[in-house]
């Protein structure tokens, strides 16, 4: 049997503690599954010809999701008490992968995650598109599963 690599278009996104209805957690993307190895250059004294670079910390950039605007979401919901109120409470937030059966072949646990930014697209009478929300999340780091 050949392995075939998995599609990108088959995911779903759970947030952990918050209660969802089924389309909070349909997204049409999803952004910011990545890590950066941050780096400190040290000169050493006496050597001119070049400096060590060392490993500091990872760096995780903010998760991006996208979806159709959803008017009763739990989800926006959250996102609004933490932006206009300060009610800040991180959740998990699980992004599955899934295969041509639905069940998730790989997981990314994404820790400590609140939203910093909400963006609701343009309106425009001039064209027939969907009203796309945009949520971005800060978080601490992500585990594969």
């Amino acid at each position: 049997m050949s392995y075939y690599p998995p599609v990108g278009f088959s995911f779903q996104v759970a947030f952990e503690d918050i209660s969802t209805s089924k389309g909070d957690n349909s997204f049409q993307s999803v952004s910011g599954l990545s890590v950066d190895l941050e780096t400190e250059e040290i000169a050493e004294g006496g050597e001119n010809r070049f400096k060590h670079t060392i490993p500091v910390r990872s760096k995780y950039p903010n998760l991006v999701l996208k979806r159709g605007m959803l008017v009763d979401s739990e989800v926006i919901k959250w996102c609004r008490k933490a932006l206009e109120n300060f009610e800040i409470k991180p959740v998990t937030v699980n992004v599955m992968l899934l295969g041509e059966d639905g069940d998730a072949i790989q997981n990314w646990e994404v820790r400590h995650a609140y939203p910093v930014k909400w963006t609701v697209g343009d309106f425009n009478a001039e064209e027939s598109k969907l009203v796309i929300e945009t949520l971005e999340l800060t978080y601490n780091y992500f585990k594969v599963s």
